[in-house]
């Protein structure tokens, strides 16, 4: 355990930090889920819609990285242009 009073401190900030982004990586894969299993190609559009936002905003606050947000992207893309 840390003894320093500013580590102590660091150690809550980094225990809240950690929750909200477990948080938000839950609700990406939700999002993700919430595409692959849309029965209509309409239906499909409009979550991939959703996912491909909070995908970019997680990749802009670092939750994820760029790369893997953009390789996500591209695969539901690719799974709702597969659906007729």
């Amino acid at each position: 355990m840390p003894i320093k009073k500013s580590s102590i401190k660091d150690m809550k900030r980094i225990k809240v930090r950690t929750e909200k982004n477990r948080a938000e990586r839950s609700r990406l894969r939700t999002l993700k889920k919430d595409v692959v299993t849309a029965t209509s190609k309409e239906e499909a559009a409009t979550k991939l819609s959703a996912a491909v936002s909070a995908l970019d905003k997680a990749a802009k606050r670092n939750i994820i990285h760029h790369k893997k947000a953009a390789r996500l992207k591209s695969r539901l893309a690719k799974k709702v242009n597969a659906l007729s």
